[in-house]
């Protein structure tokens, strides 16, 4: 029997998705067999609406395929299958999946709000110790319609959006667990917008579809711009939605928002995603969402508008809870004070449990990320951010609270106004994006040290991929982004969410060609920096590499090039100096200054780079100007900042590592004086944002993964395991964000959940396990395996579901052997570097073709399957590259 079989199905990056609007869907699929040397020879595609087969289509071997069928219809289910042949022509598995398209521009539906007259204002009582002289917070609307249905519907679907946030009911149920619904995107040029099957909720005879309504990033809190904080993007939120009813008849009824919609105020007195939220349980509208309730006193709503060109399908992963901490110790602060220790610094909120509270009994919630030396909350890094939720009881015997639209970085939680009993519950909040990753070694601090860098990515992919979770900005920087990316595509399916994000930066791209500092754009409105600007050609060009995404090229590749045109037309003389925006340079470096006109004009040349790499991989006839224009920046970049010894302006890791990564400069001349740097730094790193990522692939690549090991394994600041030795459950903002001598570093900047220094993820899969790809190669179509034993590691292991199915890599070393598991998907191909001193006694479980060696490395070429490879291992000084 074959064991050739598709798996992992996906209709552009999503697995059936529900509401797609795109007309020309990719459809994908991974590969798995148990027989080695296994691959796809042909494939067929099968697309159903219903009993029609609306596409039929066969090939070879195809990552991604296009949908040329008939014209996708709005609001259809279609079911689709592939079916596959193995290496021998046999007809192999069959996998089916579906996705259903959305509203297609279909809208009926007008934007409702509150009236203004009946705007309630929440203005905290005087006991309330919160400070909200910035601004009047406006309560949360309640929106309810009532409807009859004489017969159940066969399909109903409900497609919903807001400007502000939503959470909709029907019948007293929630129709989704998905939270902060639509999302965050620049809603001045898109607002997503959400389907939801809602077919099995609904009942014959009286029906009720209800939705709480929120500020969220809309006009609520934003960003770190006090002249800019509430009321963004609009004064207050409204609600847009549109439930279709599909009967047995072939008839359609629609049920959408206008002027019939109610609306009451009720417990939630405010929430915001800054400041936190405010629940008065007295005030609880008990059935308000479902049949039977007394809307007599609730007000009609406004109808603000029909213009509904700003809609887009929601083409990312919801946000919802993920998982749930326990409180894992409780502490007493300086005042008493009751205070919960999760045990993990997490983004999200908690869920209280209170025992035998009395009516009116207010809880404050307050929220931080490490405790002061007296126990007592650490919150001045909080900066506007008051992050405090605020529940008065309602009197019953057991209470449950659990905030619906305000978000916490935080690990503890002081509870203060009520000394019964009471539990605590983290409650951790992420896009939900499918992990893909997993790393492990024999080191439990560099395991730590990954597992912070995954706690680091789960809290701050929240919609768009923010800065930090905690403090007054939660922005999405395009630098942080940008560095990042290859190693959260090592952990977890980021194709869509970042090709989602994408738009936001274009949108943001000024008319002189500048990509933003932050995408969605707020507060930061000058062109980008380097390097963080840079993001807008690195970013789609990182998605093609890592995802084959051939169609957010084509997107972003007008863009990409007119913000390298924006930089030559200010810097003729090719050195980076003018219009530089805020100019970051190698941000929160420690202890050196990288010269802000050597990175910026290093950047400028790889991105001249990447736009003629795009460029021919589209095969566009602008791929050799920019190929020129590179090669002109690289010159000037000598002449200009390397000295004929080599040395380049400034003399930091930085340089060496822009110098090398980029091509700049002969790579062994660079590469001497980024040895000699780290030796006078004592084996400790100097980097920021910028140069950390490139640290140890770079010192991979020239012959030192010695060094790299070295770093890795430093413990003494500044290095990766000192924050990781002090405690530390996500990776911090800076390098120096606590020490034994200073304490906290300036509360002005001091985010404990940061995910840029923890670029080093990339390295952990492949420079220690050893998973690659050829520098020709995309979606890890040219597989390459090298591990890479050293330090103090004596075993890793890798796994990582590509683009194309599933790669392991495992080594270990015991007494003098040396053992590589490698796990290669079908159809890939695939080299494997054995390093070994010895390489006539590499022995392995399946036949592999020898294809050079070198330096006491075998590099063998080896079919799809597992293999085993055992050697004779000796230390050697220098790892070899």
């Amino acid at each position: 029997m074959p064991s050739l079989s598709p798996y992992g199905l996906t209709c552009e990056f999503l697995e059936q998705p529900l509401g797609m609007d795109e007309t020309a869907p990719r459809l994908s699929w991974k590969l798995r067999s148990d027989d080695h040397g296994d691959r796809q020879t042909a494939y067929r595609l099968i697309v159903r609406a219903g009993d029609q087969v609306v596409w039929d289509t066969g090939g070879a071997g195809e990552h991604q395929v296009v949908y040329e069928g008939a014209p996708l219809r709005p609001s259809t289910r279609y079911d689709w299958s592939v079916e596959v042949r193995d290496a021998w022509g046999t007809a192999a598995g069959r996998t089916d999946s579906w996705f259903e398209t959305g509203l297609m521009g279909g809208w009926r539906a007008a934007w409702i709000a509150r009236d203004d007259g009946a705007q309630p204002v929440f203005e905290p009582p005087v006991e309330d110790d919160r400070s909200f002289t910035t601004r009047k917070l406006t309560a949360c609307a309640h929106l309810r319609r009532a409807f009859d249905l004489a017969e159940l519907p066969v399909r109903a679907r409900l497609y919903a959006s807001a400007r502000g946030l939503h959470r909709f009911s029907l019948n007293g149920v929630r129709v989704s667990d998905a939270e902060l619904e639509p999302g965050w995107t620049d809603y001045r040029h898109r607002i997503r917008y959400q389907s939801y099957d809602v077919t099995a909720r609904l009942h014959k005879g009286p029906n009720v579809l209800g939705a709480l309504l929120a500020d969220g990033w809309w006009s609520g809190f934003v960003g770190m711009d006090p002249r800019k904080a509430g009321k963004l993007y609009g004064d207050a939120p409204a609600l847009i939605a549109q439930l279709v009813l599909e009967f047995a008849d072939g008839s359609r009824h629609v049920i959408a928002t206008d002027e019939d919609w109610r609306e009451s105020p009720g417990p939630l007195r405010h929430s915001d995603l800054l400041m936190g939220e405010y629940y008065d349980a007295r005030a609880r509208l008990d059935g308000w969402d479902g049949p039977g309730y007394d809307d007599a006193a609730w007000t009609p709503v406004a109808v603000t508008g029909t213009d509904t060109s700003e809609l887009v399908w929601s083409r990312s992963a919801p946000v919802r809870v993920v998982e749930d901490l326990p409180t894992v110790r409780v502490l007493r602060g300086p005042g008493g004070e009751t205070i919960a220790d999760l045990g993990q610094n997490m983004v999200g909120r908690v869920r209280l449990t209170v025992h035998g509270a009395e009516r009116g009994r207010r809880i404050q919630l307050r929220h931080a990320e490490i405790l002061e030396e007296d126990g007592s909350l650490h919150l001045a890094n909080l900066r506007r951010a008051e992050a405090t939720d605020v529940y008065v009881c309602g009197g019953d015997p057991v209470e449950v609270y659990e905030p619906a639209f305000t978000v916490h970085g935080f690990r503890y939680v002081e509870i203060t106004g009520f000394d019964g009993r009471i539990e605590v519950t983290g409650r951790v909040l992420q896009s939900e994006l499918p992990w893909t990753g997993e790393f492990s070694c024999d080191d439990p601090l560099v395991n730590r040290l990954h597992e912070n860098i995954r706690w680091g990515q789960r809290g701050n992919f929240v919609s768009v991929p923010t800065d930090c979770p905690q403090r007054d900005e939660r922005l999405g920087w395009l630098a942080d982004a940008q560095v990042f990316l290859p190693t959260a595509a090592r952990g977890a399916d980021v194709s869509a969410f970042f090709a989602d994000w994408m738009e936001d930066v274009l949108t943001g791209q000024d008319a002189e060609g500048s990509f933003p500092d932050v995408a969605p754009l707020v507060c930061l409105t000058r062109e980008g920096a380097p390097g963080w600007g840079d993001a807008g050609v690195i970013v789609p060009w990182s998605l093609y590499r890592l995802y084959g995404d051939r169609r957010v090229l084509e997107r972003c590749l007008p863009a990409m090039a007119a913000w390298v045109d924006q930089i030559e037309r200010h810097n003729p003389d090719l050195i980076w100096r003018r219009r530089t925006g805020r100019n970051y340079g190698d941000w929160l470096q420690i202890g050196v200054d990288t010269p802000r006109d050597v990175l910026a004009t290093a950047y400028f040349a790889q991105s001249a780079t990447l736009v003629a790499e795009a460029a021919r991989i589209l095969d566009r006839p602008e791929a050799e100007r920019y190929e020129q224009l590179a090669a002109a920046i690289r010159r000037a970049f000598n002449q200009e900042f390397v000295a004929p010894d080599g040395r380049i302006h400034g003399d930091t890791q930085t340089c060496y590592l822009l110098a090398i990564e980029f091509g700049l400069m002969p790579a062994e001349v660079a590469a001497e004086h980024l040895v000699r740097d780290i030796a006078a730094h004592d084996g400790h790193l100097t980097t920021g944002f910028l140069g950390v990522a490139l640290l140890c692939p770079v010192l991979t690549r020239i012959g030192r993964a010695d060094l790299a090991y070295e770093l890795l394994h430093q413990e003494t600041f500044p290095s990766w395991l000192f924050s990781v030795r002090h405690g530390a459950t996500t990776i911090w903002e800076r390098w120096d964000g606590w020490t034994p001598d200073r304490g906290f570093q300036a509360a002005t900047m001091n985010s404990f959940n940061h995910y840029s220094l923890g670029a080093i993820g990339d390295w952990l899969y492949g420079g220690v396990a050893g998973i690659g790809q050829t520098a020709d190669s995309s979606a890890y179509a040219g597989l390459v395996i090298r591990p890479r034993p050293g330090g103090k590691l004596t075993r890793a292991r890798a796994v990582q579901e590509t683009a194309r199915g599933r790669v392991e890599s495992a080594w270990s070393v015991t007494d003098g052997v040396l053992t590589v598991d490698v796990l290669i998907p079908p159809g890939t191909d695939a080299t494997v570097h054995l390093p070994t001193g010895d390489p006539e006694a590499i022995e392995s479980t399946a036949h592999v073709t020898v294809l050079e060696r070198r330096d006491g490395t075998v590099v063998c070429s080896v079919a799809s399957g597992h293999h085993r490879f055992t050697a004779p291992w000796a230390a050697h000084e220098r790892t070899t590259p």
